[in-house]
C-alpha cells in the first residue's frame, strides 16, 4: 500500500506527539488535544469522529476506577491493612518484601498511584523508626505497585486501553482476570527480585540520605516584632501583607496580641498598633521586611507560644499533573488563597528555603507546607500533593469499610459473569459511595486525572484514523519486512521490546494506544492468534522502570527517596530483562500462537 497525504499528517502528527512527550515541556494532554484539532484541521479525522475518544468506554472506565480508589483510600481499609501487614517486621529484606506484596495485591484492584500514596507514608514511617534512608525502599515499592497492576483488567489503564482495542477488533474484550495468569506470573517474580536483589543495586553512596528529614530539620529565625503607629500594616487585614513577606522571603506565621497569640495565622485579623507579629525566616530576609513594612522590635521578655498547636509543618510530593507544577507558590497565590505557607522545596536531594516561593516547582520535588491544620488538607488536595505523613489530615470513615468493599466486589463479581458491562457496574460502586457520603461530590471531579481523559479523548480518534486508513496496516509491514525470515516466537519479542523502550520515555497510555493495533496487524498478517500480540504490549506497555518519567510511581518517589535520573536503570533495566524472560514464555503457554 502506498504513502497516502492521509498518512504522512497522521505520521507527521504521531511524530510530532512523541517529539513533544519527549521534549517533557508541554503538558502532554494539550500536546494531544492540539494534535487532534490539527488532524480535523487538515481533513485526516473525520468530524463527526472528533470527540468519539472522550465517550469511548476505555476513558469511562479508566475515570471510573479512578474515583472508586479515592472512595477505597476514604473508606481507611487499605491503610488498616498496610499498618497491620508491616507492623513488628524486621530486617529490610523482609520489609520491602512485605510491603512490595502488599502494593502489588492493591495496585491490581485499584489506581497504582492511589496504592503508593496509601503506602509511601508507611514505609517514609517505617523508614524513619528504623534509622535508615527510605531511598533502600521506595523504588522497590514504586516498581511493586507498577507490576501489581498488570494482573487485572482495572489495575493500569495499558490494561484497560488493550481490553477495548481488541472488542472494536474482534468483538469481545478481555475480561476482569484474562490477564491475570501472565500478569500473576510477572508480578510475583519481579517482586521477588526487587525484595531479593533489587534494592541491593542502588547507590549505596546516598542509603543513608533522607530528603524529607533534611528538609524539615531546616530552621529558619523565629521573630517578634511590634507593628509600630506608622507602619504600613495598620488598618489592613493580615493577609495583605503575605505578598511582601514573600517578596522578601519571610513567612508571617502568627499575630500576638496582648500577649496572647490569635488562633490559626489569623489571616483575616485587621493589623493593628502593637500587635506582634511572627516571622520566621532568614536573618537577613526578616531585617529586610522589618525596614519596608516599617515596623519594631518585639519585647524578648515577653513570651507566647510561637507556633501554636493549631499551626503545624507538613512535607508533600508534587506528582505529575498537580496544580503547582510548573508554577510558583507566587504565582497560584498559595498563601492569599489557603493561609498556608511554603517554607522549603528539596529537588533530588537538594534543598532550597531563599525565594522558594518564586522558584518554579517540579513534578517530583518535596514541598515544606505550613499553616493551621484545618488548612493543610485542603490545600495539599487543592495543590494535587501527596502527603509524605499521615499526620491526621485526611478524616478517614473506617466504620464504612465494609460498605466499600462489599460494593466493590459486587461490581467486579457482577462484570466478571457478564452480567452488567464494567463501565456501568464502577458507575454503579460510584454512585453508592457518593450516596453514602465515601466521596464527597467535589472529590468526584478531583479524583480524575483528566490531563489523561484529555490524553485519550484525544489520541483515540487519531488512532482510530491511522487504522482505518492503513497506517497501522503500512507499520506492521514495515516491521515483517524488517524481521523477514525471524520466528514468529521472535517478532512477538521485538514487538514487546519496542513497546517497552517506548513506555519509559512516553505516557504509557499513549503508547498502549499505538501499539496495541499494530500488534493486531501484525498477528493477522501472520495468520496468528492476535491475542499474544496484544498481551505482549500490555505488559510491555506497563513496564516502565528505566526512567522516572516513565510512570508518575517513579516519579513521585523519585524526592522523598533522593534518586537522581541515572539510579532508575540499575534496578529497572535487569528487572525490565527479567520480565520479557519470563513473560513471553507464559504468554506462549496461556495463549498460544496458533489458538
Amino acid at each position: 500500500m502506498p504513502l497516502s497525504t492521509e498518512h504522512l499528517i497522521l505520521f507527521g502528527l504521531l511524530l510530532g506527539v512523541f517529539g513533544f512527550l519527549l521534549w517533557g515541556r508541554v503538558r502532554y494532554d494539550l500536546v494531544a488535544f492540539a494534535a487532534l484539532i490539527l488532524a480535523l484541521i487538515l481533513g485526516a479525522v473525520p468530524v463527526d469522529a472528533a470527540f468519539s475518544g472522550f465517550g469511548h468506554p476505555a476513558t469511562v472506565i479508566i475515570a471510573l476506577v479512578l474515583i472508586v480508589s479515592r472512595g477505597l483510600f476514604n473508606s481507611g481499609v487499605v491503610e488498616a491493612i498496610a499498618r497491620v501487614c508491616v507492623a513488628g517486621v524486621k530486617g529490610i529484606g523482609a520489609h520491602i518484601g512485605l510491603m512490595s506484596g502488599v502494593g502489588g495485591l492493591l495496585s491490581a484492584v485499584m489506581n497504582n498511584v492511589a496504592a503508593l500514596s496509601l503506602l509511601m507514608p508507611v514505609d517514609l514511617e517505617a523508614a524513619r523508626k528504623g534509622e535508615r534512608s527510605p531511598s533502600l525502599t521506595l523504588m522497590p515499592l514504586s516498581f511493586a505497585t507498577i507490576l501489581g497492576g498488570m494482573v487485572t483488567l482495572i489495575g493500569t489503564p495499558p490494561n484497560i486501553v488493550v481490553a477495548t482495542v481488541r472488542e472494536e477488533a474482534l468483538g469481545n474484550p478481555f475480561r476482569m482476570f484474562d490477564f491475570a495468569p501472565v500478569g500473576l506470573v510477572v508480578a510475583l517474580v519481579g517482586v521477588l527480585f526487587v525484595a531479593l536483589i533489587g534494592w541491593r543495586l542502588l547507590p549505596s553512596g546516598r542509603q543513608k540520605e533522607n530528603p524529607a528529614a533534611a528538609l524539615a530539620d531546616m530552621t529558619g529565625y523565629v521573630f517578634e516584632t511590634a507593628v509600630s503607629e506608622n507602619s504600613k500594616l495598620v488598618g489592613a487585614p493580615l493577609h495583605e501583607a503575605f505578598p511582601l513577606a514573600e517578596e522578601h522571603d519571610v513567612v508571617i506565621t502568627g499575630l500576638v496580641r496582648n500577649h496572647v497569640r490569635l488562633p490559626g495565622s489569623a489571616r483575616r485579623e485587621i493589623v493593628r498598633e502593637g500587635d506582634i507579629l511572627v516571622l520566621e525566616g532568614g536573618a537577613e530576609s526578616i531585617e529586610q521586611f522589618v525596614g519596608a513594612a516599617r515596623l519594631g522590635s518585639g519585647d524578648p521578655d515577653k513570651q507566647v507560644e510561637l507556633l501554636g498547636e493549631s499551626m503545624e509543618i507538613a512535607e508533600a510530593v508534587v506528582p505529575v499533573g498537580a496544580r503547582i507544577a510548573g508554577r510558583s507558590a507566587t504565582d497560584i497565590r498559595l498563601a492569599y488563597r489557603h493561609g498556608v505557607m511554603l517554607l522549603g522545596i528539596s529537588r533530588r536531594g537538594r534543598s532550597f528555603r531563599e525565594r522558594v516561593r518564586k522558584l518554579q516547582i517540579l513534578p517530583g520535588d518535596i514541598l515544606l507546607l505550613y499553616g493551621a491544620q484545618d488548612r493543610l488538607e485542603h490545600a495539599m488536595q487543592w495543590l494535587g500533593c501527596l502527603a509524605l505523613a499521615n499526620r491526621g489530615l485526611t478524616v478517614l470513615q473506617r466504620q464504612k469499610a465494609g460498605l466499600a468493599i462489599g460494593a466493590f466486589v459486587l461490581a467486579i463479581l457482577a462484570a466478571s459473569f457478564g452480567w452488567v458491562y464494567l463501565s456501568v457496574a464502577l458507575g454503579a460502586v460510584v454512585v453508592v459511595y457518593v450516596l453514602f457520603g465515601l466521596v464527597k461530590p467535589t472529590e468526584v471531579y478531583e479524583s480524575v486525572e483528566w490531563p489523561v481523559i484529555v490524553l485519550l479523548g484525544s489520541l483515540i480518534p487519531i488512532g482510530n484514523a491511522l487504522e482505518s486508513s492503513g497506517g497501522t496496516a503500512l507499520i506492521a509491514q514495515w516491521i515483517l519486512s524488517t524481521t523477514e525470515g525471524l520466528a514468529p516466537v521472535m517478532v512477538l519479542a521485538i514487538l514487546m521490546i519496542v513497546t517497552m523502550c517506548l513506555s519509559d520515555v512516553l505516557n504509557n497510555v499513549a503508547t498502549a494506544l499505538i501499539a496495541a493495533p499494530i500488534g493486531l496487524e501484525v498477528a493477522e498478517r501472520l495468520s496468528l492468534n492476535p491475542d499474544p500480540f496484544l498481551m505482549a504490549v500490555a505488559v510491555a506497555a506497563s513496564c516502565a522502570f528505566l526512567t522516572p518519567i516513565g510512570h508518575k510511581n517513579n516519579t513521585i518517589v523519585m524526592g522523598p527517596g533522593g534518586y537522581r535520573f541515572g539510579d532508575y536503570w540499575r534496578m529497572g533495566l535487569p528487572l525490565e530483562i527479567l520480565v520479557v524472560a519470563v513473560s513471553l514464555p507464559a504468554i506462549l503457554y496461556f495463549w498460544p500462537l496458533s489458538g
